[in-house]
């Protein structure tokens, strides 16, 4: 294929160097015309040249749809031939200085064609140079030629014309020969740098660490396929944009700094930690010319670390709650006994009937903290069955707006279904429990009122249940907490809800997360694995009326399995 497209562009410069050579003789002839007396017929000239254009512009149009270039440069050399003969008769024959034309022809020849037409095209040249002068010379033909040399006269020229045609021709085919051994070095090396080329490209996009390279300006030059899906960008978004915006702490130095661990927030909202490296782009006689970026996605191995973190916390909590809970009811419940009887007597000032009230609010609330400490504690009993959420949510969302409705505090609750049933093996009680902690959170968010909104539709394997609240919203910190016990961000708050749904959700092991900006609300999502999924994954499942599981305290964290530590 490749000759194929060396002989096209060859033909076409071909067309341009013989319409600009056309063009020049036409004006240097025209002006010797106009300025010496000459016997050359200019109307026989001039038709001449028009006929060699119209040939030209056959040419090209030729070339646009007859693919057989061989062919046509063949034609061009031998048409080249024979409209040179004319011009050299007509401008004088033995007298004319356009003879020079035959060797750019047969030169042309060498280049285009096998090096045997160089010498076919060479002994052509002769024969029809030779045949012009003797034509003219025996007067067969008009002679346009100022003198009239001797016979001997002509037969020199004639012969030197012919060795001097065959070694041009000798030439040319040499200069060809060396020409195309050149062009086929030159595509060689040329396809051994594209291929080069090609697997360091396969190779840098083949890492599976992000790689980026700057400019010393700082700005993008290369991104490799790693780096454009951590980022969860396109290359043509990250090309020529400053590196340094990308991420939210600074990056590590070359010079004074190896690594460092920078976040990032993705298109998607979702917060990443990326361990970067950094090192100088040095290339040998050219210098520093810029920077390379390494990086590692640690965002899965930090949250695992969190969620280790958590999971020692609530294991903690669970000992010390089992532990103390007993050990303080008992004489809570003496304290509240001998108050109640205190508060029987007939004697006592109002003063003294005010503090003993206290005490039983306050011990009535402390027991109420301590049986939340049991439940929390206290390994549950979970019973699985085929459930429809649907149905769950809609008795969870009447009750609250009910509530709302009656307490007259100026929340509105809204459902957006996608789905009309959503199947799931769950306890029913225990995911009622859920809805209804992480609605009461919202509720609670919403001081001054707002709208709570609840949507419910499936992903590839599972059902996402949100709950959206217009809240006063949580800082990244109180987010990556509030899952864990005893952190309550209300007032009389234990902490303990959003702890059980976290443990409610682990035992079906589902996950929740939580996205949230100060001022912006808070979402609460919820991922439970559809019942189908379940069959296709063929879980080994007891009957409904059957099954129960008690929580183990080491259970794997799966509640923010992929999303705990991503904040919107």
């Amino acid at each position: 294929m490749q000759p194929t497209l060396d002989e096209r562009n060859w033909l076409a410069w071909l067309v341009k160097v013989r319409v600009l050579i056309l063009t020049f003789l036409l004006g240097i002839q025209l002006t010797i015309v106009q300025l010496t007396p000459t016997h050359i017929p200019l109307r026989l000239f001039l038709s001449t040249m028009l006929l060699w254009y119209v040939l030209s512009l056959l040419f090209v149009i030729l070339m646009s749809f007859w693919q057989e270039h061989r062919l046509q440069a063949a034609m061009q050399v031998l048409t080249d031939l024979i409209m040179v003969s004319l011009v050299v008769h007509e401008t004088g024959g033995w007298d004319s200085s356009l003879n020079v034309l035959y060797p750019l022809v047969i030169i042309v020849a060498g280049i285009l064609l096998p090096r045997v037409w160089s010498y076919l095209i060479a002994a052509l040249a002769f024969i029809l140079y030779g045949a012009v002068l003797e034509l003219s010379y025996y007067g067969m033909v008009r002679s346009y030629g100022n003198t009239h040399p001797e016979l001997k006269a002509l037969q020199a020229i004639i012969f030197v014309h012919l060795f001097a045609f065959l070694a041009i021709a000798f030439l040319a085919g040499q200069l060809a020969a060396k020409l195309r051994q050149a062009s086929v070095q030159l595509q060689n090396a040329s396809g051994a740098l594209e291929d080069l080329q090609i697997l360091h490209e396969n190779i840098i996009q083949s890492i599976s660490s992000g790689l980026i390279t700057t400019g010393l300006d700082g700005r993008i030059t290369l991104v490799n396929s790693a780096a454009q899906k951590f980022l969860e960008r396109p290359a043509a978004q990250l090309l020529g944009q400053p590196v340094a915006t990308l991420f939210l702490d600074p990056l590590p130095n070359a010079e004074s700094q190896s690594h460092s661990e920078v976040r990032c927030d993705t298109a998607t909202s979702f917060r990443k930690t990326f361990r970067v490296r950094v090192a100088a782009l040095n290339v040998p006689d050219r210098g520093l010319l810029g920077y390379v970026y390494a990086l590692d996605d640690l965002t899965e191995v930090r949250r695992l670390e969190r969620e280790v973190r958590m999971q020692d916390r609530l294991a903690a909590v669970g000992r010390l709650a089992a532990a103390i809970a007993h050990e303080i009811r008992n004489p809570l419940t003496s304290i509240a006994g001998s108050v109640s009887m205190l508060s029987g007597v007939p004697d006592l000032s109002d003063e003294h009937r005010h503090l003993l009230d206290i005490v039983t609010r306050e011990s009535q609330r402390l027991n109420s903290i301590i049986t939340d400490f049991l439940a929390y504690s206290r390994g549950k009993q979970y019973r699985f069955e085929k459930t429809d959420l649907l149905p769950l949510l809609e008795d969870t969302l009447t009750l609250m707006r009910n509530r709302m409705a009656t307490e007259n505090t100026g929340i509105s609750v809204e459902s957006h279904f996608a789905v009309h049933e959503a199947w799931v093996l769950a306890d029913g009680d225990r995911i009622k429990q859920v809805f209804w902690n992480i609605g009461e959170n919202a509720i609670r968010a919403m001081r001054n009122g707002g709208t709570l909104r609840v949507d419910i539709e499936p992903t590839s394997e599972e059902w996402q249940i949100s709950f959206a609240d217009t809240g006063s919203g949580m800082t990244p910190q109180q987010t990556e907490k509030i899952f864990e016990p005893f952190q309550s961000n209300f007032e009389g708050g234990t902490g303990l809800g959003l702890a059980v749904v976290y443990q409610i959700m682990q035992a079906h092991e589902g996950k929740v997360w939580a996205r949230s900006r100060p001022g912006q609300g808070t979402t609460f999502i919820l991922r439970l694995r559809r019942f189908d999924a379940e069959r296709t994954v063929e879980k080994s499942v007891a009957p409904a009326s059957e099954m129960t599981a008690a929580l183990p305290s080491s259970a794997p964290l799966a509640a923010a399995a992929a999303e705990g530590g991503r904040h919107g």
